[in-house]
């Protein structure tokens, strides 16, 4: 069993919850995908953990974080991963994330760009280049991923697990589990957009300073990053780094975990942070 540390802690005004493997070594702070939750990191903070303090925050209304009713949108998600940052006194830590957690980690590396010391981004939505789901044009969106959520929260663990199992037969194990308990632990209050804030991304990317490397995957097999939305994020932050995993769809480390994890620690050997 892992000798990890479980907490909470007080940012941006409500409960967020995190899981961290500790030791006196630079820190990692690792931002999940919308329905995941910290703990679906789990096989990457393992490979991490020997040279790294890994942080895996649990975003709002997933796993043991407080749940309001509104603040979802990237903007807030920042705000909160900036208070964790700050709160832990955490000193310009790697910040890596996927999906809805690169968007969280942008938006935060433009909005406090003295936080961070590196940004890295699996796959994150291209919402630079378009303009992310807003209320009231979204309601359909939002029923549909109630209805969604809703239906995986029916199934038992073992259901979950054997289903995702069909559907993506290259994850592992390892994957599976966390996978399916993030979806059990979940509040439905994650689909509500409306009040979110509209962040402006061709203002705050380029206040982007610290080292980036954007991770890509094929978008024919599901991936959201194209060549062309690659490299417009590249003009907006000019020091971004591109990796680019074939085989894999949107989740990469989950399908091409070996790649993936050799192109996250070499970047981190690079990076110098702050002592």
């Amino acid at each position: 069993m892992h000798s990890w540390q479980a907490g909470d802690i007080e940012a941006n005004g409500i409960k967020l919850h995190y899981t961290r493997t500790g030791g006196n070594k630079p820190p990692v702070v690792l931002a999940h995908g919308f329905s995941d939750d910290g703990l679906c990191w789990t096989p990457v903070a393992e490979v991490l953990a020997p040279e790294y303090d890994v942080i895996m925050v649990d975003a709002r209304g997933h796993g043991g974080s407080a749940a309001p009713e509104q603040g979802y949108g990237p903007a807030a998600q920042a705000d909160d991963l900036a208070g964790v940052i700050t709160g832990l006194g955490l000193r310009c830590p790697a910040l890596l994330g996927h999906s809805m957690g690169a968007a969280t980690t942008l938006a935060l590396a433009g909005m406090y760009p003295e936080l961070p010391g590196a940004i890295l981004l699996e796959d994150p939505p291209a919402w630079w280049v378009t303009q992310p789901e807003q209320s009231p044009q979204d309601e359909d969106l939002q029923v549909r991923r109630r209805l969604s959520l809703m239906a995986l929260q029916q199934k038992t663990r073992e259901q979950l697990i054997a289903d995702q199992h069909a559907q993506t037969p290259s994850w592992s194990d390892a994957e599976l589990g966390p996978w399916a308990d993030s979806k059990l632990r979940l509040s439905l209050t994650i689909v509500n957009r409306s009040g979110s804030a509209v962040v402006d991304w061709a203002a705050i990317l380029p206040r982007i300073r610290c080292p980036a490397l954007l991770i890509t995957a094929d978008p024919e097999q599901g991936a959201i990053v194209t060549s062309e939305s690659a490299a417009a994020l590249q003009a907006l932050v000019p020091q971004l780094r591109i990796a680019h995993i074939s085989g894999a769809g949107h989740s990469i480390r989950r399908e091409q975990f070996g790649r993936y994890m050799e192109d996250v620690q070499a970047f981190l050997a690079g990076w110098q942070p702050q002592q």
